[in-house]
Formats: C-alpha cells, sequence, structure tokens
C-alpha cells in the first residue's frame, strides 16, 4: 500500500529574495549598452566577480548551454516545478559512505569492542549490510532500517548489547550528513529556488534540513516515507502532487539513468540526466536533456528566467 507521507518545507520568501538578491550591471566581455541595464540580473555573482557561479546567466550575457548539454525534446513552457534527486547528483555518496561507515566502526571500538573485533573494518561493516539487504527485501526501500537492523544484527552475532543499535546509528546518520556538495550544486539550488517549486526525490536517507538545504525546498519525498522506491512511478506521482501540479508539469534531475531518468519518464515528467561521468546512454528511450553538471541545467532554463 502506498503512503503518501510527505514533509514539507514551505521555503521563507523574503529570507529567500535576501540570499538571491537581484541587481543591474552590465556583463563582463557582454558589448551591450547601457540600455541592456533595463533587464535585471539574476546570476547572483555581480557579474564583476562574485562567490557563486562561474558562468553568468544574466540578460547581459549569453546564456548558452555549458559545453557537454545535449537538448533533445525539452519543452520549457512546460515547466512548472522541478525535482530533484539528491545522492550523486547534488553530492557523491560513496565518499560520504565511507565516511560514515569509518566513523561507525571508530564507535563500535569504544562502544562495542567484541563487535568491532568481529567486524574489524568498515569494509566488513558493509558486507552484513550487503547481507541483511538480501535477506530483507521488505527493508528494500528504507535505508534507515536496513542500516539500522544490519548493526543489530552485527552487535547480536558478536555478543553485544544489541540495544546499542540505536546509537551506533546516530553515529553513522550523523557524518552521513556531512555531504560535500559538487561545486555547481549550491548555486544550481539556489538558481532553481528563485523560479520554481523544488521537491527532492531520494531513495536515501538524506534529510533536506540536516543538509542545510530545507529553505530551498517545498517538499521532500523519500522512499523510507513512500514506501516505494524511484524508480516505481508512484513516487513521482507523491512528489508532483506535493507541489501541486501534474506530473507532466514538472522536470525532474538526476544521475541515475535507470532510477531517475526512465523512473520520471514512465511517471509522465520531463528527465535531465546528470551525466557527470561522461557516460554513453544505452537505453531507447532518452532524456529530455542531458548535461555535463548542474550549471548545465541553470544554462538550459536560462529562457525561463525572464
Amino acid at each position: 500500500m502506498l503512503v503518501a507521507a510527505v514533509a514539507v518545507e514551505h521555503l521563507d520568501a523574503h529570507g529567500l529574495e535576501t540570499r538571491l538578491r537581484r541587481h543591474r550591471g552590465l556583463g563582463r566581455g557582454s558589448g551591450t549598452s547601457a540600455a541592456d541595464l533595463s533587464a535585471p540580473c539574476v546570476c547572483r555573482r555581480a557579474c564583476n566577480g562574485g562567490p557563486f557561479l562561474t558562468h553568468c546567466y544574466c540578460p547581459n550575457v549569453s546564456a548558452a548551454p555549458r559545453s557537454g548539454t545535449i537538448e533533445r525534446m525539452l519543452n520549457l513552457k512546460q515547466i512548472k516545478a522541478v525535482s530533484l534527486d539528491l545522492d550523486d547528483t547534488l553530492w557523491p555518496i560513496w565518499p560520504t559512505i565511507d565516511r560514515a561507515e569509518k566513523v561507525l566502526h571508530e564507535w563500535l571500538v569504544s562502544n562495542a569492542p567484541a563487535t568491532a573485533a568481529m567486524y574489524a573494518s568498515p569494509r566488513a561493516l558493509r558486507e552484513i549490510r550487503d547481507a541483511v539487504e538480501l535477506q530483507r527485501p521488505d527493508l528494500a526501500h528504507d535505508m534507515t532500517a536496513l542500516r539500522h537492523e544490519s548493526i543489530r544484527v552485527a552487535l547480536s552475532s558478536a555478543g553485544d548489547d544489541p540495544s546499542l543499535a540505536g546509537p551506533a546509528f546516530d553515529a553513522f546518520i550523523t557524518e552521513r550528513h556531512n555531504v560535500s556538495f559538487f561545486p555547481d550544486a549550491l548555486p544550481a539550488v539556489e538558481f532553481l529556488a528563485a523560479r520554481f517549486p523544488l521537491v527532492s526525490i531520494s531513495n536515501g536517507n538524506a534529510d533536506l534540513a540536516r543538509v542545510g538545504l530545507a529553505p530551498y525546498f517545498v517538499a521532500s519525498v523519500a522512499a523510507l516515507k513512500v514506501g516505494v522506491s524511484k524508480p516505481d512511478v508512484r513516487i513521482f506521482q507523491v512528489a508532483a502532487e506535493a507541489v501541486g501540479v501534474q506530473p507532466h508539469e514538472v522536470l525532474h534531475v538526476g544521475d541515475d539513468m535507470v532510477l531517475d531518468v526512465l523512473g520520471a519518464r514512465n511517471a509522465g515528467m520531463q528527465a535531465a540526466w546528470v551525466n557527470r561521468g561522461q557516460a554513453a546512454w544505452p537505453h531507447v528511450e532518452k532524456p529530455h536533456l542531458e548535461v555535463a553538471d548542474l550549471s548545465g541545467l541553470v544554462g538550459a532554463l536560462g529562457p525561463l528566467a525572464y
């Protein structure tokens, strides 16, 4: 049974506008005249040098997409909301998980030494997590329950107190939220949030508030709350409902060919593939937009800003 348990965060419009304040000015090398100042710049980098974007997308500078952007059949006029994947779209996930598993193992060394000795490395802890995933398909959509259960099994098998699974998981999940954003991620989120209602769609257990992104999103849709994972079309439908639009009015952005692109397409959404590794597309159905990073997405959506 599908449970549409969606956590909604309302944007602080005044605070967001303060952070994304608009300004006026001529772009460097643009060849524009003073008359062009009638159009407000929304690039948020002051055009003469700023901390956010490496490319300016204001009316005074060319908004051509970055190299690596492939536009196939993107319908800009149809987009009323944007959904974003999190892991490997806004930050690399495996370095984050590696650090979190090391923190977990260090916690076990201090608090459950028998378990730490039996599972003598973070890799061993990941192996038992993978084994539990095979044994408990009912937890496939819930990364939090799956990780917690794997820790409990490890503690029990080593003769330690299984009730320690709770605080051990807390140590893991705290470090799991210590993410390192891709350089293009935060500028792109700011750009999108100023123009569209944003909703995250994730099979993982990242919390928008804990990574500092909640103010930019209208809603967060997670597999562990909805009860199904991407590419199931129902999780995409829940996301569209959370921002009050129809699926065909949503552009979904993500890195995974099947979970994000084909899942979104099957749900009736447009799909943008973030292809950071420059992989070849192997499927018959293609993304509506392919970009090398999120700066390419900003460039492709630039015309919608005005």
